[in-house]
């Protein structure tokens, strides 16, 4: 096995539906050593959720392109238990998949407890760390980027007003939180910025659009003019009411959201996203199960090596990009150190 090890970070949000596959008659531990391609378990908002989600299905669509694996895709359901994603992610292996892949940070557990069960079967999971020998934890600088996504917001906002919607108060999107309040205060001092989040502690807060378009008109009606929301699908709908204010800006998570089809009409609002390489990173895993040199242990994708990184589509913030690169150059160098908890006010 080749093993890959770096700093790893806390992970995300999230879950699956109870779906259960047949082991076709095989072995109730592994289908026999049939790889039948790439298990693939989403988190709440499914693979058309425009963020990461999406950008994970993008890693296996490139796969299947590539090597001709196939695949099978799973959707969470709010409001899972252990118990739910424990089941989805073994039906998976009994039915012969390999890699499988939990995205999101509520698989962290039950991925390295099942891959456990499943010695031959390489598991990997997005946003949470390894913790058995055959699992492969993909976690992320979203702080670092975000960092930058502030320097953007400070230099593109109007009246010094900028906010932050999270979808869950959890540590994951702390760290987006923290990179982006740092980023506008470093950048100008006398920014405000409001951070506020959909749910405490519910995976809901990825999958509530009307909770993200309440939230973000309440900032919008306080002067607010640039909005940077990270809450999976709930981000759609904070998009959405910020294309309906003139002169105000939003930034999108995860994906590059300016060239989502399903966000079009609202792209000329999108000043930036803050992009995690998920499809990347599960290419990386899917490539070299295909090679027969599984990826296991952690790997931290980061800015220095593009890991994570701010889009430019849109050309919206072409006049600031000199700024942004220092910016970049300085946190890639060790000059700058990006915090990864929210400064208490």
């Amino acid at each position: 096995m080749h093993r890959v090890s770096k700093i790893v970070a806390a992970g995300i949000a999230t879950a699956a539906l109870t779906l259960s596959l047949s082991a076709c008659g095989e072995s109730s531990t592994e289908a026999g050593g049939k790889d039948k391609g790439v298990g693939l378990a989403f988190d709440v908002g499914g693979r058309d959720d425009h963020s990461f989600n999406e950008a994970a299905a993008r890693g296996v669509d490139k796969a299947q392109k590539d090597f001709g694996v196939k695949s099978k895709m799973m959707t969470a359901k709010n409001g899972e238990t252990e118990a739910d994603r424990e089941q989805r992610l073994s039906s998976l292996a009994e039915a012969g998949y390999n890699p499988v892949i939990g995205v999101g940070f509520n698989y962290g557990k039950s991925v390295n407890k099942v891959a456990k069960q499943f010695p031959k079967t390489t598991f990997g999971v997005v946003d949470s760390p390894s913790q058995a020998k055959n699992v492969y934890g993909m976690v992320f600088a979203e702080n670092e980027a975000s960092y930058l996504a502030g320097v953007a917001a400070a230099l593109k906002s109007k009246t010094h007003k900028v906010g932050f919607i999270g979808g869950v108060n959890n540590a994951l999107i702390q760290k987006f939180q923290a990179g982006f309040e740092q980023g506008v205060k470093e950048t100008d001092p006398k920014a405000k910025v409001t951070s506020e989040y959909l749910y405490a502690n519910d995976d809901k807060g990825f999958n509530d659009p009307a909770a993200a378009k309440g939230k973000a008109k309440g900032m919008l009606d306080a002067g607010i003019d640039v909005i940077y929301t990270a809450a999976g699908q709930s981000g759609n709908g904070s998009i959405e009411t910020v294309a309906g204010k003139k002169g105000t800006w939003a930034i999108g998570v995860d994906s590059d959201q300016y060239l989502q089809p399903g966000l079009a009409q609202y792209k000329n609002s999108i000043l930036t996203s803050v992009m995690k390489n998920v499809d990347v990173a599960v290419y990386d895993l899917v490539q070299s199960v295909h090679d027969k040199k599984p990826l296991t242990g952690n790997k931290s994708y980061t800015l220095k090596d593009n890991g994570v990184r701010l889009s430019t589509s849109g050309g919206f913030i072409k006049d600031i990009q000199a700024k942004i690169d220092a910016a970049k150059k300085k946190i890639a160098s060790g000059q700058v150190k990006v915090s990864d908890t929210p400064a208490k006010q």
